[in-house]
């Protein structure tokens, strides 16, 4: 039977790809809804892990020459992917070391991007590092944290962070970008504009007790467990803060706690949060966060925004 061109060009972008990546680090047709928290989304192309630092560059580069679609993601966990999936590459970041450099004053914590916030935090626990306990709880990684400066009990990423090694995918060069230099803002970054693939972060903490770091952490741990819908795939908070008003708040208000369509429901526990109830499709999660739009603004006059990156 002869082939497609489709399947020809598949066959000889997997070939050059054995040449960046391992092969074993390399999948066809690979169903996103492994990859996402919300855990839907149709399949990609090509899906990689990148587990060394000189592999993002190479993948850039290539991916540009040959006019490919390239998708850099850490955990998951703020994506919401297309049923139709994904044409191109999605390649996932893993590589995780972290360094410390101790004084009197202060802790500098170096993290490779791919490193998980939860692990991170555990292991700044065994160290009696303090700081970061406002954030142990977010479910990705340290460079998906930077790139949407993750927050949480009133501390942000950009409370800790000194500066970030990112690669410039315009100039092909690696750059190290100051904390003032990111633009971080509520849930945003200078990386948003997609012309850095994030590498590593530096962090600015100190030094504290074992017990106090875990106090508080078991604390959040607690109140998340109490107010978020944990028991249930979701991407976390859908919806960004508003401008003056609280948006979980006009969500509840508009009696929209429990609605669901198809197999997705704004979770009864939090209205913030949009959950995959029962093998919902990425189609049922935006037609549910457009009628939340929607009710929201014909009962309030106010326009409400996702916070979910959606590909």
């Amino acid at each position: 039977m002869k082939e497609s061109v489709i399947e020809l060009d598949n066959k000889k972008v997997l070939s050059d790809l054995t040449k960046i990546i391992p092969k074993e680090n390399i999948k066809t047709n690979e169903p996103m809804s492994k990859h996402t928290t919300f855990k839907t989304g149709g399949n990609a192309d090509f899906y990689v892990i990148l587990d060394k630092e000189y592999q993002v560059e190479k993948l850039v580069r290539y991916s540009i020459e040959n006019n490919l679609k390239l998708y850099i993601i850490g955990n998951g966990s703020n994506l919401l992917v297309s049923d139709e999936g994904i044409r191109g590459i999605v390649a996932k970041i893993t590589f995780e070391d972290v360094l410390f450099e101790e004084d009197k004053e202060k802790t500098l914590v170096t993290v490779g991007a791919g490193c998980k916030v939860m692990a991170l935090a555990q292991l700044l626990k065994k160290k009696e590092i303090t700081g970061f306990e406002e954030l142990s709880g977010f479910p990705g990684t340290i460079g998906g944290a930077n790139y949407m400066n993750a927050g949480a009990y009133g501390r942000e990423m950009k409370d800790v962070i000194i500066e970030t090694k990112a690669y410039n995918k315009e100039t092909g060069k690696i750059e190290i970008l100051k904390n003032e230099e990111q633009e971080l803002e509520y849930r945003s970054s200078i990386f948003k504009n997609k012309k850095y693939v994030i590498l590593e972060i530096k962090l600015r903490l100190k030094k504290g007790k074992k017990e106090d770091i875990e106090k508080k952490m078991n604390e959040y741990l607690l109140q998340r467990k109490e107010k978020q819908p944990l028991e249930y795939p979701s991407a976390g908070s859908t919806f960004k803060r508003g401008e003056g008003f609280i948006t979980a708040k006009l969500i509840d208000e508009c009696g929209l706690k429990g609605y669901q369509i198809g197999g997705a429901q704004i979770s009864e526990k939090h209205a913030g949060f949009i959950i995959n109830k029962e093998n919902a499709t990425t189609k049922d999660i935006l037609d549910l966060i457009e009628y939340t739009k929607k009710k929201v603004f014909e009962k309030f006059g106010v326009q409400i925004e996702e916070e979910v990156e959606i590909i």
